[in-house]
């Protein structure tokens, strides 16, 4: 069980200085204020060093496996941005920088019949769970080739064929969906677990509570998963709940949970195999709190003046890709030579992803009209 409220050293936030951020060249608040050390979260050096005793239990080819989807999404989300400025992204764009140990961690920990919902940060979920970086890139720019066909855009992903049943735009409002269907595949009595990923701005929603409720009262597959990146938008965590460790929310429902280093991909990948054994065998939910941080803003229209660049760059030390990388060349898993290599590859995949996305054809008008029901009326009517 987590550890108490008291564990968490709080501050009180400086107020901003009135014009700073336009003195700032990355435009963020630059001002000197205390900054919250959460004691739970192990510096970097004791992350790396959590890491090898984990390589033991793991294949080369699974690590370097779940390496390369890090790096996939990181190039695939820095390739997304560049194309929303150019003006070839239409719409809202949540990217995922910074989190990336968490979807990949989480996903990789489960079976390809099992079911994933998330939020609208969802990118790094659709790639991890299956859907072709061309078909997610070609859904961000709108394209008849999209996993969606061009109609959800960044946050409206969606496909049947991988059980990945969407990025949800509600805050919260894919929670009980998750639910629901971790019902259904108890009602078939298979063995399939769902997992359901949201933010933790999502814990004040209403849906949140009776889900859990509900979860253990029926005794349901579901695995909760708060990518707790400690700002809903431009708000903090601290601002925001009374409450600060959400793992503890568990309790009143008598839900195991656990609180996850979410820049330590393989600390995620144990977490979610532990939930994941408990759902297949008992049908019990499992509640995980994953402490991550979004190196961007909240969307790509968000300038992020609400926090500090000392901040930032605190946890861009903890990058899960840097942190990861040198795990692996320490333990001889990969060279650096390995590396570059591996880096090469993927530009050249989210490369043919752009390509795809650019020369794939706009919708037909038509398909205004499908789609809109799950039985399409027939036209004499």
């Amino acid at each position: 069980m987590a550890k108490s409220t008291q564990d968490i050293r709080k501050r009180t936030p400086e107020p901003a200085r009135a014009g700073a951020e336009d003195a700032s060249a990355t435009g963020l608040l630059d001002q000197e204020s205390p900054e919250e050390v959460d004691s739970r979260l192990d510096p970097a050096q004791a992350v790396k060093a959590a890491q090898k005793r984990r390589f033991a239990e793991l294949d080369r080819s699974t690590l370097k496996g779940i390496y390369r989807q890090m790096l996939l999404v990181r190039r695939f989300e820095e390739k997304s941005a560049e194309a929303y400025s150019a003006g070839k992204i239409g719409g809202f764009c949540h990217l995922y920088i910074g989190q990336e140990a968490v979807a990949i961690g989480a996903i990789s920990a489960i079976r390809k019949d099992d079911y994933v919902l998330t939020s609208y940060r969802e990118h790094a979920h659709a790639i991890a769970k299956g859907i072709s970086p061309e078909a997610v890139m070609a859904e961000l720019y709108g394209k008849a080739g999209g996993c969606s066909h061009g109609k959800g855009g960044s946050m409206h992903m969606f496909d049947k064929e991988v059980n990945f049943l969407g990025g949800h735009a509600i805050v919260g409002g894919q929670i009980p969906l998750a639910t629901g269907v971790a019902f259904a595949t108890k009602y078939k009595q298979t063995d399939q677990v769902t997992l359901c990923f949201f933010g933790e701005a999502a814990v004040n929603q209403g849906a949140f509570h009776e889900s859990l409720n509900m979860a253990q009262l029926w005794k349901l597959p579901c695995i909760y998963i708060c990518e707790n990146n400690q700002y809903g938008m431009g708000t903090s965590l601290e601002r925001a709940m009374s409450l600060q460790d959400i793992s503890q929310k568990a309790c009143a429902y008598e839900i195991a949970s656990e609180f996850v280093d979410g820049m330590d991909v393989l600390a995620v990948r144990e977490a979610t195999l532990r939930a994941v054994g408990r759902a297949r065998k008992n049908y019990l939910p499992t509640l995980l709190e994953v402490r991550t941080y979004r190196f961007m803003g909240h969307s790509m229209s968000d300038p992020g003046n609400y926090r500090t660049r000392a901040e930032i760059e605190r946890h861009q030390e903890r990058d899960p890709l840097k942190l990861f990388s040198a795990s692996l060349k320490e333990e001889g898993v990969i060279s650096e030579s390995e590396l570059k290599q591996v880096d090469t590859e993927v530009r050249a995949e989210v490369e043919q992803a752009v390509r795809f996305a650019e020369a794939s054809p706009q919708p037909a008008p038509e398909e205004l009209f499908t789609n809109v029901y799950a039985n399409p009326i027939p036209e004499n009517e």
